[in-house]
């Protein structure tokens, strides 16, 4: 009887896991019933969008020195001062060249619906893109904000008491000082590392999938997810002439930088160094964001 009682107690206690499990994750499910229903679900794709979760695998990077932003709740890891090599030298990266950057602030993760829809609560912020069908949805909350414009990402970050971080920044902390091509590493993009066009998903996941793929400094998703706005006007010859220390691009342009490809790139197109740019007053379904911060802030 006492035996039965406690496999009772325990399939409860799976059971009980299992659901609040279910539940938090429901994207999951939804993707997969609208898989079903277009007639695209395979067991390979439901089985790369498990993968995403990187369950059972070794302790990701783990940034040294994090902090919980008040406003938001992002969190906010450390890149400390110090030279790195930045640009590759060829697709609009050249030259290589040395920068040194004065300490910061990075999101750990890409700002999500949930964070963005604080700062609309807060009349801060404006609403993104009608085309945005997700972005008050329970199910989708810890999924990047997308379809916004470049001034609703700064915007966003100013009422955060933060700012867009500089091509620099954003590379440095997506890549660290070893000129790595990805996030992890120099290993190519797999379902385990990274949300790209061979994951099969053909959408943004929740901005905190993929812990496997994090940078020598813990933050997430700058190999694929969503393309981010940064800072910075897009100027393809700016490496030339870039300054050594602390470089915030050219002073005017036509076009904003962004950086991080989309889940719709391939191997190539999410290598960390990989240049994008865009109009400013243009909203995309790939197109989100995080904030830098000044390390004295």
């Amino acid at each position: 009887m006492n035996n039965r009682k406690y496999y009772g107690f325990s399939a409860l206690v799976v059971l009980t896991i299992t659901s609040i499990a279910i539940i938090l994750n429901v994207d999951v499910a939804l993707r997969a019933f609208h898989s079903y229903q277009n007639g695209t679900l395979t067991m390979e794709k439901f089985r790369l969008d498990l993968a995403s979760y990187d369950l059972f695998q070794p302790v990701p990077a783990v940034p040294a020195d994090a902090k919980t932003a008040s406003v938001d709740g992002m969190v906010q890891v450390h890149v400390p001062l110090g030279e790195f090599i930045m640009g590759k030298g060829t697709d609009g990266t050249a030259p290589r060249h040395v920068v040194y950057l004065d300490a910061y602030w990075m999101d750990r993760v890409e700002v999500t619906n949930r964070m963005y829809k604080l700062c609309v609560t807060a009349k801060a912020c404006s609403l993104p893109a009608d085309d945005n069908i997700t972005y008050d949805q329970w199910a989708y909350r810890n999924h990047p904000i997308t379809y916004i414009i470049w001034f609703q990402a700064a915007e966003y970050c100013q009422w955060a008491g933060r700012r867009l971080p500089t091509e620099a920044e954003w590379e440095k902390a997506a890549r660290g000082t070893d000129e790595r091509l990805y996030s992890w590493g120099n290993t190519k993009p797999n379902a385990r590392l990274a949300n790209f066009d061979e994951t099969m998903i053909h959408e943004a996941l929740s901005s905190f999938r993929y812990p496997l793929g994090a940078s020598p400094y813990g933050v997430l998703n700058t190999s694929g997810n969503v393309r981010e706005w940064i800072a910075d006007w897009y100027d393809p010859n700016y490496y030339y002439v870039s300054p050594y220390a602390n470089p915030k691009g050219p002073d005017t342009g036509t076009e904003r930088s962004l950086r991080s490809g989309s889940y719709n790139e391939d191997q190539r197109e999410v290598a960390v160094y990989r240049r994008y740019r865009h109009e400013p007053q243009s909203a995309g379904l790939s197109r989100g964001f995080r904030c830098a911060q000044d390390a004295k802030n």
